[in-house]
């Protein structure tokens, strides 16, 4: 309610002096020799450069020149309010104030056609940072990660062959130590989440550092 009020009575206000302000230029422009239809003509103009100067300042970056027409319209207004208290006899206007209200027009109609057609768009600062181009998932290259062989917990070392004697294989079935066993499931379980297939003998073998029967006996059990 307290906003209502308030918003209101900034509305009378504006109104107020907008009519005494209008009422002035019109004297004003009359007493210059501007008579008629003319003389109401002559405030609309003031007060239009005027609110087209203020909206482009609200609106855009670069407000320079709207400024600069700004303080024009508002000198303009101004000054009628001035020259109409008293301090400028209206039956007796000088000469140069005539010739300023008679071209009024044409300073004002410059000044609203480079408020509209100025650009709308401020010009960039610095050069326009490219945007980062996305890697095309086609032509990435499939790159396979390759893990360092993980020596098997508590694997004792295997006995190396007799003299003279072809070496002796561990049949294909032989007993795998269970830690032995669930450290080569994880091996397992990565590389087919890496690479998408299953691990071989010869990978497990290099993977665990066995023998090759035991890797194949350990990758049987993991079938």
């Amino acid at each position: 309610m307290s906003r209502k009020l308030r918003l209101d009575a900034v509305l009378i206000q504006a109104v107020i002096a907008g009519a005494l302000s209008f009422s002035h230029l019109h004297d004003l422009a009359e007493a210059a020799g501007q008579d008629g239809w003319k003389a109401w003509a002559y405030p609309i103009s003031v007060d239009l450069l005027l609110v087209a100067a203020w909206r482009r300042m609200r609106t855009h970056a670069d407000n320079r020149a709207a400024w600069v027409w700004f303080v024009i319209a508002l000198a303009a207004s101004l000054g009628a309010n001035i020259a109409t208290a008293g301090l400028l006899d209206l039956d007796d206007v000088p000469a140069w104030l005539r010739i300023l209200v008679a071209g009024w027009p044409a300073l004002a109609f410059l000044g609203g056609t480079l408020l509209a057609h100025a650009p709308t768009t401020p010009e960039p600062v610095g050069p326009a940072a490219a945007p980062l181009a996305a890697p095309n998932p086609e032509t990435a290259p499939d790159v396979l990660v390759e893990r360092a062989p993980e020596p098997a917990p508590g694997l004792p070392p295997a006995p190396a062959p007799a003299p003279d004697s072809a070496p002796v294989s561990a049949p294909p079935t032989a007993a795998v130590p269970p830690a032995l066993l669930d450290h080569a499931r994880k091996i397992a379980d990565t590389h087919h989440a890496t690479t998408g297939a299953r691990i071989d003998s010869a990978t497990l073998r290099a993977r665990l550092g066995v023998p090759a029967p035991l890797a194949d006996a350990i990758n049987a059990q993991l079938a």
